[in-house]
């Protein structure tokens, strides 16, 4: 496959927040053919102000092409999906149009109830994967990437190789790319570590340092154990990297992490507790695994879903 062909590709990147827009503007930067799918009201701040991008390595505004839900665009052969799991039955509605026979596409969601839904897919060539980096939207939409962080590990669902036009499409500078011949366990492994922090810090409301020094250790490696508990009745024992990484992000002392999850229950945003926890639960009870804190957890975050969404007195 020539560099041509290779940078002929039309992406779909559905969704320009934090994770579609620092991946995007990579993508952009490397000279991939790229297209966001968003909204209204971000397809207007896009086409005004372009893609404003603030990393480690400089800042930047980046012209972006923007289509919304309704336009009419062919078909891609790339499409990204960069959403939270809250938006994604309306991502895949507005996408559909966009996905043909040979469009390959890829989720960068949490948890495992997307790859049941692109895998169902009408059309389309699904494949796994999975992102790590620490960013976020700041004023006005941009885009801020925090640290250099920046991986992307893609897969086959059958362990065959990725096509070669897809890797080569997706290795840019700033972008590290893995390739992984078991996807699904990769995405088991992310899961667990994130359900155990959503547990932790939303379960006690606070950050794994102030969670350890008041005595809280016994229930953090509880949360770990559980989670993977889970992941290894479902035939995906946790990696003993993974299990590693896990309790040292998740036991370090002074230290100021928390969740995703608990830092959308702060700000008062909506949250994927039912993807990351609610499935989870789901798929416990079905390979018989009690998961206490697990349950305790949701039912902590869906009383406070009710009480936020209550009208008022």
């Amino acid at each position: 496959m020539g560099v041509g062909d290779t940078v002929d590709m039309r992406i779909l990147i559905v969704g320009a927040g934090a994770t579609g827009g620092a991946f995007g503007a990579r993508l952009l930067e490397a000279g991939r053919d790229v297209t966001y799918l968003v909204r209204a009201a971000r397809a207007e701040e896009l086409r005004r102000g372009g893609l404003r991008f603030m990393a480690p390595d400089g800042d930047r505004v980046l012209p972006v092409q923007v289509i919304t839900a309704g336009q009419s665009a062919g078909e891609f052969d790339l499409v990204l999906l960069a959403v939270k799991a809250t938006g994604l039955d309306a991502a895949l509605d507005d996408a559909a149009p966009f996905i043909g026979t040979g469009t390959t596409v890829v989720p960068f969601l949490n948890g495992m109830r997307h790859i049941d839904l692109i895998r169902s897919l009408p059309a389309g060539i699904p494949l796994g994967g999975l992102v790590k980096i620490i960013a976020a939207l700041g004023e006005e939409g941009s885009v801020r990437q925090m640290t250099d962080l920046a991986t992307m590990t893609i897969g086959t669902f059958d362990g065959s190789a990725v096509p070669a036009r897809i890797s080569d499409t997706l290795r840019v500078p700033g972008l590290e790319l893995f390739e992984t011949n078991d996807v699904l366990q990769a995405l088991w492994d992310k899961w667990v570590f994130i359900a155990a922090a959503g547990v932790v810090t939303c379960l006690f409301r606070n950050s794994v340092g102030n969670i350890l020094a008041a005595g809280g250790r016994a229930h953090i490696d509880a949360a770990i154990a559980e989670t993977e508990a889970v992941a290894a009745a479902a035939g995906h024992r946790t990696q003993t990297a993974s299990h590693d990484q896990a309790v040292g992000l998740l036991t370090d002392p002074g230290s100021a992490f928390v969740s995703s999850l608990y830092r959308d229950v702060v700000s008062g945003h909506a949250t994927e507790a039912e993807h990351i926890l609610g499935d989870l639960q789901v798929r416990a009870r079905a390979v018989e695994v009690d998961t206490p804190l697990v349950d305790l957890t949701l039912v902590q975050l869906r009383a406070g879903g009710r009480a936020a969404a209550a009208p008022a007195p």
